[in-house]
């Protein structure tokens, strides 16, 4: 009968860390950009620290560059699989096109386990959720339900200052609209929201021009006026000429300064 290991693994942050210490001798990467992650310059330095990466990909990326070994694999549409949502619910998905030759993640995976003599015994997805479906759920202690607290306070932002708002659009630009002009045609415009009053203390107007800047680079952006607290500007996470955490080194919450665009 399968079983779940006693003890829990790492988190992605801490396998990070680890590679960054040197302390992993390989990695085996699948489908994952740097620049989703929290600090993207970090992730590369601990990939440029593993000797050995395998990736898993589909298209040229920054982990491709630093693989050596890069295997490719089907896309979504090409395979079966499973999708997990933020509640840990699984949804299945079946091939829609199908490809002679082309191999999913678990073919590959099977096979580099092969190669290191463990054998999954995982042909495909139907095996797969089978051994799934085998381990049930969790039975062990679980993790006490966090008490009410009060939300840690924002920091100041004075004149000329604002708490930073941010997320992901539907549409920006991540890897998988790489090459689909007219996809990235459709979306939403790069903007900085703030209120009246936040615009008026940086000196914009709405349809101007806002430069957002923290002492690791700037953003320049049309200004939207919205209803919304004063001091707080919001910017798109991840689209065209718009990176908070690459060019901002910054993320939700943190403290920026605002300045209009002579």
């Amino acid at each position: 009968m399968a079983s779940l290991p006693s003890e829990p693994g790492r988190d992605g942050g801490e396998i990070l860390a680890a590679a960054a210490d040197g302390d992993l001798d390989a990695l085996v990467i699948a489908g994952v950009d740097p620049g989703d992650l929290a600090d993207e310059a970090a992730a590369l330095a601990a990939l440029e620290a593993t000797p050995f990466i395998v990736s898993l990909e589909i298209r040229a990326s920054a982990v491709t560059d630093r693989a050596d070994v890069v295997l490719p694999v089907a896309a979504v549409v090409e395979k079966p699989g499973t999708f997990v949502n933020w509640e840990g619910r699984p949804g299945t998905f079946r091939t829609v096109f199908e490809l002679p030759g082309v191999e999913s993640d678990l073919q590959v995976l099977g096979r580099i386990a092969d190669e290191m003599d463990v054998h999954l015994g995982l042909p495909d997805a139907a095996a797969a959720r089978r051994e799934l479906n085998a381990l049930g759920r969790w039975q062990g202690a679980r993790d006490a339900a966090p008490s009410a607290t009060e939300p840690p306070a924002a920091p100041y932002a004075g004149p000329g200052q604002a708490v930073l708002a941010t997320w992901h659009q539907l549409l920006g630009t991540g890897r998988m609209s790489d090459g689909e002009p007219f996809l990235a045609g459709t979306a939403r415009p790069v903007v900085a929201r703030m209120s009246a009053a936040t615009a008026a203390e940086a000196g914009v107007a709405d349809g101007g021009k806002v430069v957002v800047s923290t002492a690791a680079g700037e953003i320049t952006a049309g200004v939207r006026v919205t209803d919304m607290p004063n001091r707080v500007v919001w910017l798109p996470a991840h689209s065209p000429g718009c990176e908070v955490r690459r060019q901002l080194r910054a993320g939700h919450g943190t403290l920026v300064s605002l300045r209009s665009q002579p």
